[in-house]
């Protein structure tokens, strides 16, 4: 019993010390139960003439700017998971909660042979499965480390829970 109220108290006192805080943020509640209610056709949200290095230093400058995080969205048109996801985030009642929270740059990586310098400079050397997301705040520092791939089987996820694993990180 002592070892739980040590426990308890711990964390209490790591919540009060913002920089070691577990951040979150209120997540919205989907209106759509389940993956099959979006609509049809589902976007293509990489554009894949775009200069994703420019399209990166424009969200990074604007996160900046409105004090966001920026959401890296590693990913290709051919891929289900990444089409559902991006499904999701333009729904009218989750897209402007994400748009107060993060500048969103979607990277086409092609069949994983293009724009692969974008994850290797924040020290992903492998994607291991699309859609890979890198979260980085407006110093440039990743703060997802190690959660990258957690929407890579998105279709078989709920609205609810993809929105979830966003709120985990709130703009700073």
């Amino acid at each position: 019993m002592q070892l739980r109220a040590l426990a308890v108290a711990s964390l209490i006192a790591l919540s009060a010390v913002p920089s070691l805080a577990l951040a979150s943020t209120k997540a919205p509640t989907p209106a759509l139960k389940s993956i099959a209610d979006l609509p049809t056709p589902l976007p293509y949200p990489y554009n894949e003439q775009a200069d994703a290095e420019a399209d990166l230093a424009a969200a990074i400058k604007a996160a900046k700017k409105h004090k966001k995080l920026v959401l890296i969205d590693l990913g290709g048109n051919w891929c289900g998971d990444c089409r559902v996801f991006a499904g999701i985030i333009e729904q009218p009642d989750i897209k402007p909660w994400v748009d107060k929270n993060f500048e969103v740059v979607a990277i086409n990586v092609g069949r994983y042979d293009k724009n692969m310098q974008i994850p290797a400079r924040y020290g992903v050397d492998k994607l291991k499965g699309v859609p890979s997301f890198l979260v980085v705040d407006t110093k440039g520092k990743l703060v997802n480390d190690g959660s990258f791939f957690a929407l890579t089987d998105a279709r078989h996820m709920t609205p609810q829970s993809i929105v979830d694993w966003l709120a985990q990180w709130p703009a700073k």
